[in-house]
């Protein structure tokens, strides 16, 4: 079977929403995939104050913004099918939405940009509120990738997705994944202390240095000896993380340089966990942080006394993968087959999730 479907993420980092529109080919079970076109529509500054400040607005406001975010999407979704002609070519929209509350201690998770919005826009199958059953049960309802990952990139023993989020997944014995820390929202906070959107290659946190105590201080929270499943709210890096670093009165140069280590630090713990060291293994690296050449030189040196290689795929895949499982995930949903594993999100069992809007009648 052939699908062709458009997935869309909107990360923590709050750069913009990411569109992939893949071709998946199922035969006996094995899945392969091609990426026909994909791009990052930019958010404005308004989009990015209103999203940033949702968690904080009034219920009816709330509300208000998920509708008309989810507006906002479907006519961006038209004009990514404009751009490129893909006018009858789309079975189905997948859409992730964009985070807001996280909760899953309270089997709560929130997502903004009503799908029955984008369906009414594009009048075009949708399917959302991706992360939802699996929290109903019992789930931490991420990481949701690594489905994607098992039935598209299994040559790989490990995943490192660096968005504003950091997550690793896990695939030498059994399917285990999740959040390892708060990575580009924080170092892109850090960024525009010096009016810059990004640090550009990890540049200015290459030309700082490491300040120890605050690099101890930042190890030796809490949540990083927590056992797995286990996943973060955004909140954990505005609210705790960013404000311990400001206290230190740092530059930026310093601070970029410290957290740029920390994160460094925690991925490869994370991964040396699970590290199988008879044998050579690869990491696939994935998402916005893998341009960050300082970074990845720093990751690369603490994983390769251990024997694990950093493989850094085409630029398309680093940029679109999220958005592309999410597509895969949505004909999961739309195939009634499963879309989220319970070995990674701890969940009673995995799950079908996904809200399925039907565009038009017929």
């Amino acid at each position: 079977m052939i699908y062709r479907a458009i997935g869309l993420m909107s990360g923590s980092s709050l750069d913009g929403l990411d569109i992939a529109f893949a071709e998946f080919t199922e035969t006996g079970g094995k899945w392969n995939y091609q990426i026909v076109e994909a791009g990052c529509i930019p958010y404005t500054n308004e989009w990015k104050m209103a999203l940033a400040a949702s968690v904080n607005l009034p219920a009816l406001d709330y509300q208000l913004l998920h509708t008309a975010y989810g507006h906002y999407t479907g006519e961006t979704v038209n004009n990514f099918i404009d751009k490129y002609n893909l006018h009858h070519q789309v079975h189905l929209i997948a859409s992730h939405g964009h985070t807001s509350f996280h909760l899953p201690a309270k089997k709560m998770t929130a997502q903004l940009g009503d799908g029955a919005a984008i369906a009414a826009a594009t009048k075009l199958p949708v399917v959302s509120d991706l992360r939802s059953l699996d929290v109903a049960f019992g789930g931490q309802g991420a990481p949701i990738v690594p489905i994607g990952e098992k039935l598209l990139l299994g040559d790989f023993s490990y995943y490192l997705n660096i968005g504003g989020i950091a997550n690793i997944s896990v695939n030498n014995s059994g399917y285990i994944a999740y959040d390892v820390c708060a990575a580009n929202r924080i170092l892109n906070l850090l960024a525009a202390e010096k009016g810059m959107e990004y640090d550009d290659g990890g540049k200015l946190a290459a030309s700082g240095k490491i300040n120890e105590g605050l690099l101890y201080e930042l190890n030796a929270m809490s949540y990083y000896s927590k056992p797995f499943p286990k996943s973060l709210d955004n909140s954990f890096g505005t609210d705790t993380i960013y404000p311990l670093i400001r206290n230190k009165n740092l530059s930026a140069e310093d601070a970029l340089c410290t957290y740029t280590e920390h994160v460094a630090v925690q991925i490869s713990y994370a991964l040396l966990q699970h590290a199988q060291f008879a044998a050579p293994q690869k990491l696939l690296v994935t998402g916005g942080g893998a341009f960050n050449t300082y970074l990845i030189q720093r990751l690369e040196e603490k994983l390769a006394k251990n024997n694990i290689a950093v493989h850094l795929p085409d630029e398309k895949l680093i940029k679109y993968k999220e958005a592309l499982i999410m597509a895969l995930i949505g004909v999961l949903r739309w195939r009634e087959e499963v879309n989220v594993l319970s070995s990674v999100t701890g969940a009673t069992e995995s799950s079908i999730g996904g809200a399925l809007w039907l565009g038009a009648a017929g």
